[in-house]
């Protein structure tokens, strides 16, 4: 007969399975882990693209400083207001705006999103972030 036979010399008929489903399952809790990691979306960002044409592409640009007025297109902004009221016409002027948020890295992470909202309410859908490179800190 097949087989083999245990200390007490009887046949051993089956096969203990435990410890094959125990690695079984820990390798689909990794791979559900795992999976889950790789499916997580990040932060879409619109970055600009490089062209080979002559054709310039305007930029609305708002700088936030660390202290003082927001600065739009190099001009200072009193209000929340002025800089949708801005961002409105520069939309009506050109249909294909893009705006670049410049903020110091000391500005709040909250000023910054609410920019970005007054923004999206002025109808900018395009809209970027610039840093500097460590090199063109100061």
């Amino acid at each position: 007969m097949a087989g083999h036979n245990d200390k007490n010399g009887a046949l051993i008929e089956g096969i203990n399975v435990t410890p094959l489903v125990d690695i079984t399952l820990v390798l689909l809790i990794i791979f559900i882990v795992t999976a889950k990691i790789v499916v997580t979306p990040t932060v879409p960002l619109d970055l600009p693209r490089a062209s080979h044409t002559e054709q310039t592409q305007v930029i609305f640009s708002v700088l936030l400083p660390k202290g003082g007025a927001t600065l739009v297109n190099g001009e200072a902004v009193t209000d929340d207001a002025a800089l949708s009221r801005l961002a409105r016409e520069a939309l009506a002027n050109d249909a294909d705006l893009r705006a670049v948020i410049s903020a110091d890295g000391d500005v709040p992470h909250r000023r910054v999103i609410q920019v970005l909202d007054l923004l999206k309410r002025g109808g900018i859908e395009h809209i970027a972030f610039g840093a500097l490179s460590d090199e063109a800190a100061p």
